[in-house]
């Protein structure tokens, strides 16, 4: 029930943190302030791509 997401940083940095949201309850996209420390502010993560991991 329960997805792991990828929070992107809107400030183009590149950091990321990843969470989970329960699926069922919240359709959109989550969208959190949280602390960037490449650019040493809070600004806005938004909900991006899990990366694949491709087994060989």
């Amino acid at each position: 029930m329960r997805e792991k997401v990828k929070l992107n940083s809107s400030a183009g940095t590149g950091y990321s943190y990843y969470t989970d949201k329960n699926k069922q309850k919240t359709t959109d996209k989550i969208q959190k302030k949280k602390y960037d420390p490449v650019v040493r502010k809070h600004v806005l993560f938004v909900e991006g791509k899990m990366p694949s991991h491709s087994k060989k």
